[in-house]
Protein backbone atom coordinates (compact mmCIF):
# COMPACT_ATOMS: atom_id res chain seq x y z
CA UNK A 1 0.00 0.00 0.00
CA UNK A 2 1.88 3.60 -0.89
CA UNK A 3 1.46 6.24 1.14
CA UNK A 4 0.85 9.50 -0.33
CA UNK A 5 -1.19 12.18 1.34
CA UNK A 6 -2.94 13.14 4.31
CA UNK A 7 -6.00 14.28 2.11
CA UNK A 8 -7.49 12.23 -1.32
CA UNK A 9 -10.26 14.34 -2.63
CA UNK A 10 -11.87 12.04 -5.09
CA UNK A 11 -13.85 13.72 -7.88
CA UNK A 12 -12.22 16.81 -9.94
CA UNK A 13 -15.74 18.75 -10.73
CA UNK A 14 -15.68 22.10 -9.15
CA UNK A 15 -16.81 21.59 -5.88
CA UNK A 16 -13.76 18.75 -5.57
CA UNK A 17 -11.49 20.63 -7.14
CA UNK A 18 -12.25 23.48 -4.66
CA UNK A 19 -11.77 21.18 -1.29
CA UNK A 20 -8.41 19.86 -2.61
CA UNK A 21 -6.77 23.63 -3.29
CA UNK A 22 -7.98 24.79 -0.12
CA UNK A 23 -6.93 21.93 2.10
CA UNK A 24 -3.37 21.90 0.05
CA UNK A 25 -2.95 25.94 0.62
CA UNK A 26 -3.92 24.62 4.37
CA UNK A 27 -0.24 22.65 4.16
CA UNK A 28 -1.97 19.17 3.99
CA UNK A 29 -0.80 17.07 1.05
CA UNK A 30 -3.55 16.32 -1.28
CA UNK A 31 -4.35 13.89 -3.56
CA UNK A 32 -7.21 14.62 -6.45
CA UNK A 33 -8.31 11.48 -8.07
CA UNK A 34 -11.07 11.72 -10.85
CA UNK A 35 -11.95 8.73 -13.45
CA UNK A 36 -11.77 11.65 -16.24
CA UNK A 37 -10.24 15.11 -16.19
CA UNK A 38 -11.53 18.26 -14.04
CA UNK A 39 -14.30 19.72 -14.85
CA UNK A 40 -16.34 16.60 -16.70
CA UNK A 41 -19.60 15.57 -15.41
CA UNK A 42 -21.64 17.53 -13.68
CA UNK A 43 -19.50 20.43 -13.43
CA UNK A 44 -19.30 20.51 -17.41
CA UNK A 45 -23.15 20.31 -17.69
CA UNK A 46 -24.37 23.20 -15.52
CA UNK A 47 -24.94 26.92 -16.47
CA UNK A 48 -22.21 28.03 -14.02
CA UNK A 49 -24.48 31.13 -12.73
CA UNK A 50 -22.94 32.60 -9.76
CA UNK A 51 -25.78 33.72 -7.64
CA UNK A 52 -27.33 34.84 -4.25
CA UNK A 53 -30.76 32.36 -3.82
CA UNK A 54 -32.59 32.71 -0.59
CA UNK A 55 -35.01 30.38 -0.71
CA UNK A 56 -33.81 29.59 2.60
CA UNK A 57 -31.30 31.15 5.43
CA UNK A 58 -28.82 28.51 5.20
CA UNK A 59 -28.82 28.78 1.63
CA UNK A 60 -28.32 32.43 1.43
CA UNK A 61 -25.38 32.46 4.27
CA UNK A 62 -23.66 29.56 1.67
CA UNK A 63 -24.06 31.40 -1.03
CA UNK A 64 -22.98 35.15 0.28
CA UNK A 65 -19.37 33.34 2.13
CA UNK A 66 -19.35 31.57 -1.02
CA UNK A 67 -20.02 34.52 -3.69
CA UNK A 68 -17.17 36.63 -1.50
CA UNK A 69 -14.49 34.05 -1.90
CA UNK A 70 -15.61 33.78 -5.60
CA UNK A 71 -14.98 37.73 -5.58
CA UNK A 72 -11.33 37.34 -4.41
CA UNK A 73 -10.51 34.63 -6.64
CA UNK A 74 -11.55 36.85 -10.05
CA UNK A 75 -9.59 39.40 -8.53
CA UNK A 76 -6.30 37.15 -8.46
CA UNK A 77 -7.19 35.41 -11.72
CA UNK A 78 -9.33 37.75 -13.94
CA UNK A 79 -9.07 35.90 -16.77
CA UNK A 80 -9.99 32.16 -15.63
CA UNK A 81 -13.33 30.73 -16.58
CA UNK A 82 -14.40 34.05 -18.74
CA UNK A 83 -16.47 35.13 -16.12
CA UNK A 84 -19.35 37.42 -16.92
CA UNK A 85 -19.93 40.33 -14.18
CA UNK A 86 -23.90 40.51 -15.71
CA UNK A 87 -25.87 40.19 -12.93
CA UNK A 88 -29.01 38.93 -12.57
CA UNK A 89 -32.52 39.99 -13.57
CA UNK A 90 -35.27 38.13 -11.83
CA UNK A 91 -38.69 38.93 -13.61
CA UNK A 92 -42.06 38.83 -12.23
CA UNK A 93 -45.37 37.62 -14.26
CA UNK A 94 -47.78 39.17 -11.90
CA UNK A 95 -48.60 40.96 -9.10
CA UNK A 96 -47.62 37.78 -6.70
CA UNK A 97 -44.84 37.06 -7.85
CA UNK A 98 -43.60 40.63 -7.97
CA UNK A 99 -44.26 41.20 -4.41
CA UNK A 100 -41.89 38.52 -4.02
CA UNK A 101 -39.40 39.93 -5.93
CA UNK A 102 -39.31 42.80 -3.67
CA UNK A 103 -39.15 40.74 -0.76
CA UNK A 104 -35.94 39.00 -2.37
CA UNK A 105 -34.52 42.76 -3.35
CA UNK A 106 -34.99 43.49 0.81
CA UNK A 107 -33.24 40.71 1.86
CA UNK A 108 -30.20 40.73 0.03
CA UNK A 109 -29.94 44.12 0.14
CA UNK A 110 -29.74 43.74 3.89
CA UNK A 111 -27.42 41.22 3.86
CA UNK A 112 -25.17 43.84 1.92
CA UNK A 113 -25.90 42.11 -1.92
CA UNK A 114 -26.87 44.57 -3.67
CA UNK A 115 -30.61 43.90 -5.39
CA UNK A 116 -33.09 46.74 -6.92
CA UNK A 117 -37.08 46.33 -7.34
CA UNK A 118 -38.04 47.84 -10.54
CA UNK A 119 -41.43 48.01 -12.31
CA UNK A 120 -42.38 46.39 -15.65
CA UNK A 121 -41.07 49.74 -17.71
CA UNK A 122 -37.81 49.84 -15.76
CA UNK A 123 -37.40 46.19 -16.70
CA UNK A 124 -38.26 46.84 -20.54
CA UNK A 125 -35.47 49.82 -20.80
CA UNK A 126 -33.38 47.53 -19.05
CA UNK A 127 -34.01 44.09 -21.49
CA UNK A 128 -35.94 45.47 -24.89
CA UNK A 129 -35.85 41.61 -25.98
CA UNK A 130 -38.24 40.97 -22.77
CA UNK A 131 -41.77 40.50 -23.90
CA UNK A 132 -44.26 43.18 -23.25
CA UNK A 133 -46.70 43.45 -19.87
CA UNK A 134 -44.21 41.94 -17.54
CA UNK A 135 -45.40 43.20 -13.82
CA UNK A 136 -41.45 44.20 -12.67
CA UNK A 137 -38.56 42.63 -11.22
CA UNK A 138 -35.35 43.22 -9.38
CA UNK A 139 -32.45 43.26 -10.57
CA UNK A 140 -28.92 41.89 -8.32
CA UNK A 141 -26.21 43.52 -9.19
CA UNK A 142 -23.51 41.24 -8.10
CA UNK A 143 -24.32 38.07 -9.63
CA UNK A 144 -22.11 36.63 -12.33
CA UNK A 145 -21.61 33.45 -15.14
CA UNK A 146 -18.42 31.70 -15.20
CA UNK A 147 -17.53 29.03 -17.66
CA UNK A 148 -17.05 26.19 -14.52
CA UNK A 149 -14.84 23.36 -16.29
CA UNK A 150 -12.03 26.14 -16.81
CA UNK A 151 -12.32 26.71 -13.26
CA UNK A 152 -12.61 23.01 -12.37
CA UNK A 153 -9.04 22.80 -14.45
CA UNK A 154 -7.28 25.59 -12.87
CA UNK A 155 -8.32 24.81 -9.61
CA UNK A 156 -6.80 21.32 -10.14
CA UNK A 157 -3.26 22.55 -12.06
CA UNK A 158 -2.68 24.63 -9.34
CA UNK A 159 -3.30 22.26 -6.59
CA UNK A 160 -0.51 20.44 -8.63
CA UNK A 161 1.48 23.86 -8.78
CA UNK A 162 1.59 23.94 -4.73
CA UNK A 163 2.94 20.41 -4.62
CA UNK A 164 -0.44 18.58 -4.07
CA UNK A 165 -0.47 15.31 -6.76
CA UNK A 166 -3.30 14.70 -9.55
CA UNK A 167 -4.57 11.35 -10.95
CA UNK A 168 -6.66 10.98 -13.73
CA UNK A 169 -7.87 8.45 -15.50
CA UNK A 170 -7.96 6.01 -12.44
CA UNK A 171 -11.61 5.45 -10.44
CA UNK A 172 -11.89 4.52 -7.15
CA UNK A 173 -14.05 1.63 -6.68
CA UNK A 174 -13.57 1.02 -2.92
CA UNK A 175 -13.20 3.32 0.13
CA UNK A 176 -11.66 1.46 3.13
CA UNK A 177 -10.23 2.70 6.66
CA UNK A 178 -7.80 4.82 5.68
CA UNK A 179 -7.35 4.19 2.46
CA UNK A 180 -8.70 4.07 -0.97
CA UNK A 181 -8.48 1.18 -3.88
CA UNK A 182 -8.44 2.29 -7.35
CA UNK A 183 -9.40 0.08 -10.32
CA UNK A 184 -6.66 -2.55 -10.36
CA UNK A 185 -6.58 -3.31 -7.09
CA UNK A 186 -3.99 -0.20 -5.97
CA UNK A 187 -4.15 0.88 -2.77
CA UNK A 188 -3.16 4.35 -1.33
CA UNK A 189 -3.54 5.62 1.99
CA UNK A 190 -4.34 8.77 3.29
CA UNK A 191 -5.53 9.51 7.03
CA UNK A 192 -8.81 11.47 5.40
CA UNK A 193 -10.60 10.64 2.40
CA UNK A 194 -13.14 13.50 0.69
CA UNK A 195 -15.62 12.38 -1.39
CA UNK A 196 -17.25 15.08 -3.75
CA UNK A 197 -18.08 12.80 -6.75
CA UNK A 198 -21.88 14.09 -7.07
CA UNK A 199 -24.62 11.88 -8.18
CA UNK A 200 -21.81 8.82 -8.17
CA UNK A 201 -21.77 9.07 -4.41
CA UNK A 202 -23.75 5.89 -4.43
CA UNK A 203 -21.17 3.64 -6.23
CA UNK A 204 -19.25 4.25 -2.81
CA UNK A 205 -21.47 5.21 -0.67
CA UNK A 206 -24.89 3.77 -1.22
CA UNK A 207 -25.60 4.70 2.13
CA UNK A 208 -25.87 8.41 1.39
CA UNK A 209 -28.84 10.22 0.54
CA UNK A 210 -27.76 11.83 -2.97
CA UNK A 211 -30.15 11.33 -6.01
CA UNK A 212 -30.08 12.22 -9.55
CA UNK A 213 -32.25 15.77 -10.49
CA UNK A 214 -32.00 15.69 -14.30
CA UNK A 215 -31.90 19.07 -16.40
CA UNK A 216 -32.08 19.65 -20.11
CA UNK A 217 -30.31 22.61 -21.62
CA UNK A 218 -29.41 24.12 -25.13
CA UNK A 219 -27.38 26.96 -26.57
CA UNK A 220 -27.77 29.51 -29.44
CA UNK A 221 -25.39 30.84 -32.07
CA UNK A 222 -24.12 33.68 -31.29
CA UNK A 223 -26.45 37.17 -31.40
CA UNK A 224 -23.84 39.78 -29.47
CA UNK A 225 -25.54 42.94 -27.75
CA UNK A 226 -29.06 41.41 -27.47
CA UNK A 227 -29.39 40.52 -23.97
CA UNK A 228 -26.99 41.85 -21.14
CA UNK A 229 -28.25 40.69 -18.03
CA UNK A 230 -28.93 36.53 -16.67
CA UNK A 231 -32.66 36.69 -17.16
CA UNK A 232 -34.67 34.24 -14.67
CA UNK A 233 -38.25 33.84 -14.08
CA UNK A 234 -39.46 34.42 -10.51
CA UNK A 235 -41.09 30.96 -11.32
CA UNK A 236 -37.50 29.12 -11.01
CA UNK A 237 -37.41 26.73 -7.96
CA UNK A 238 -41.23 27.12 -7.39
CA UNK A 239 -42.48 25.87 -10.39
CA UNK A 240 -44.97 22.60 -9.83
CA UNK A 241 -43.66 19.46 -11.63
CA UNK A 242 -45.95 17.74 -14.28
CA UNK A 243 -47.16 14.22 -14.01
CA UNK A 244 -43.77 13.32 -15.26
CA UNK A 245 -41.92 14.83 -12.74
CA UNK A 246 -40.78 17.94 -14.94
CA UNK A 247 -41.13 21.47 -13.46
CA UNK A 248 -40.03 24.06 -16.07
CA UNK A 249 -38.65 27.64 -15.28
CA UNK A 250 -37.33 30.04 -17.68
CA UNK A 251 -33.66 30.93 -16.81
CA UNK A 252 -31.30 32.53 -19.73
CA UNK A 253 -27.70 33.58 -19.73
CA UNK A 254 -25.88 35.80 -22.27
CA UNK A 255 -22.27 34.71 -23.09
CA UNK A 256 -19.40 36.53 -23.48
CA UNK A 257 -19.41 34.95 -26.82
CA UNK A 258 -22.52 36.40 -27.62
CA UNK A 259 -24.31 32.80 -27.76
CA UNK A 260 -27.61 32.45 -25.62
CA UNK A 261 -27.29 29.45 -22.99
CA UNK A 262 -30.97 28.79 -21.91
CA UNK A 263 -32.49 26.28 -19.54
CA UNK A 264 -33.77 25.34 -17.25
CA UNK A 265 -36.09 22.57 -15.62
CA UNK A 266 -35.72 19.75 -13.24
CA UNK A 267 -37.24 16.01 -13.59
CA UNK A 268 -36.47 13.05 -10.70
CA UNK A 269 -36.62 9.53 -11.40
CA UNK A 270 -34.37 10.01 -14.15
CA UNK A 271 -30.88 8.31 -14.62
CA UNK A 272 -29.55 8.84 -17.95
CA UNK A 273 -28.58 11.52 -19.80
CA UNK A 274 -29.61 11.64 -23.19
CA UNK A 275 -31.59 14.47 -24.40
CA UNK A 276 -35.32 14.32 -24.33
CA UNK A 277 -36.83 16.32 -27.36
CA UNK A 278 -40.33 16.55 -25.51
CA UNK A 279 -38.41 18.20 -22.31
CA UNK A 280 -36.30 20.52 -24.49
CA UNK A 281 -39.04 21.85 -26.66
CA UNK A 282 -40.78 22.56 -23.14
CA UNK A 283 -37.35 24.56 -21.78
CA UNK A 284 -37.39 26.31 -24.94
CA UNK A 285 -40.78 27.18 -25.21
CA UNK A 286 -40.60 28.88 -21.07
CA UNK A 287 -37.46 30.86 -22.43
CA UNK A 288 -39.40 32.28 -25.58
CA UNK A 289 -43.21 33.11 -23.29
CA UNK A 290 -40.02 35.53 -21.77
CA UNK A 291 -38.29 36.18 -24.88
CA UNK A 292 -39.54 36.17 -27.65
CA UNK A 293 -36.78 36.74 -30.16
CA UNK A 294 -35.38 33.38 -28.93
CA UNK A 295 -37.55 32.01 -31.27
CA UNK A 296 -35.98 33.38 -34.05
CA UNK A 297 -32.18 31.97 -32.93
CA UNK A 298 -30.51 29.09 -34.27
CA UNK A 299 -30.19 26.43 -31.58
CA UNK A 300 -26.79 24.95 -32.08
CA UNK A 301 -26.54 21.85 -29.57
CA UNK A 302 -28.46 20.69 -26.57
CA UNK A 303 -27.70 18.37 -23.51
CA UNK A 304 -28.58 17.09 -20.56
CA UNK A 305 -27.34 16.46 -17.35
CA UNK A 306 -28.03 15.44 -13.89
CA UNK A 307 -27.62 17.51 -10.79
CA UNK A 308 -26.74 16.11 -7.11
CA UNK A 309 -29.55 16.78 -5.18
CA UNK A 310 -30.40 16.21 -1.39
CA UNK A 311 -33.89 15.33 0.38
CA UNK A 312 -33.91 18.47 2.52
CA UNK A 313 -32.32 20.56 -0.78
CA UNK A 314 -29.07 21.31 1.25
CA UNK A 315 -25.74 20.14 0.19
CA UNK A 316 -23.90 17.87 2.75
CA UNK A 317 -20.68 19.11 3.97
CA UNK A 318 -18.76 17.83 6.49
CA UNK A 319 -17.76 14.29 8.28
CA UNK A 320 -19.39 10.97 7.39
CA UNK A 321 -21.25 9.93 10.88
CA UNK A 322 -20.47 6.06 9.99
CA UNK A 323 -16.69 6.10 8.88
CA UNK A 324 -14.23 7.37 10.71
CA UNK A 325 -12.19 9.56 8.64
CA UNK A 326 -14.13 9.98 5.73
CA UNK A 327 -15.35 13.40 4.79
CA UNK A 328 -18.53 14.81 2.25
CA UNK A 329 -18.81 17.48 0.13
CA UNK A 330 -21.99 16.25 -2.29
CA UNK A 331 -25.46 17.39 -2.65
CA UNK A 332 -25.27 20.78 -3.96
CA UNK A 333 -27.98 20.44 -6.49
CA UNK A 334 -27.75 23.30 -8.82
CA UNK A 335 -25.47 25.79 -6.65
CA UNK A 336 -22.15 23.60 -6.87
CA UNK A 337 -20.52 26.07 -8.84
CA UNK A 338 -22.11 29.18 -6.59
CA UNK A 339 -21.21 27.06 -3.75
CA UNK A 340 -18.18 25.44 -4.56
CA UNK A 341 -15.36 27.90 -2.67
CA UNK A 342 -17.62 28.42 0.43
CA UNK A 343 -18.09 24.56 0.51
CA UNK A 344 -14.41 23.51 0.71
CA UNK A 345 -13.79 26.52 3.12
CA UNK A 346 -16.41 24.95 5.45
CA UNK A 347 -14.66 21.11 5.13
CA UNK A 348 -11.27 22.30 5.58
CA UNK A 349 -12.18 24.80 8.85
CA UNK A 350 -14.00 21.31 10.18
CA UNK A 351 -10.95 18.90 9.15
CA UNK A 352 -8.43 20.91 11.04
CA UNK A 353 -10.68 21.58 13.83
CA UNK A 354 -11.16 25.85 13.29
CA UNK A 355 -14.24 27.66 13.72
CA UNK A 356 -15.61 28.68 10.50
CA UNK A 357 -17.38 32.05 8.46
CA UNK A 358 -20.78 30.06 9.43
CA UNK A 359 -22.00 27.56 11.40
CA UNK A 360 -21.48 24.50 9.48
CA UNK A 361 -24.42 22.47 11.14
CA UNK A 362 -27.18 22.46 8.78
CA UNK A 363 -24.79 20.99 6.13
CA UNK A 364 -24.08 18.13 8.94
CA UNK A 365 -24.44 14.81 6.65
CA UNK A 366 -25.28 13.28 10.73
CA UNK A 367 -28.57 14.64 9.84
CA UNK A 368 -29.69 12.16 7.91
CA UNK A 369 -30.22 9.07 10.15
CA UNK A 370 -29.63 6.58 7.71
CA UNK A 371 -26.10 6.88 7.38
CA UNK A 372 -25.74 6.01 11.01
CA UNK A 373 -26.70 2.71 10.37
CA UNK A 374 -23.64 2.40 8.04
CA UNK A 375 -20.93 0.33 9.76
CA UNK A 376 -17.44 1.28 10.24
CA UNK A 377 -15.60 0.41 6.72
CA UNK A 378 -13.34 -2.16 6.52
Amino acid sequence: MSVVADVIVIGAGIVGAACALAMQQEGLRVTLIDAASPGCGVTAAGMGHLVALDETDEELDLCLLSLGLWKDFMRAHPAVGEPSHCGTLWVADNEHQLAEAQARATRLSQRGWNAESLSGAQVSRLEPALRPGLAGGVRVFGDSVVYPPAVAHFLASELVRRGGSLRLGQAVVRIGNGFVVLTGDERVAAKHVVVATGVEVAKLLPEVPVFARKGHLLITDRYPGRLGHQVVSMNYGQASARADALAVAANVQPRPTGQWLVGSCRQDGQRDTSVDPAVLRAVLRSAIELLPCLGDMQIIRSWAGLRPASPDGKPLIGPHPGRAGVWLAVGHEGLGVTTAFASARLLTDQMVGRPGPLDASPYDPGRFLALWSQSNAE
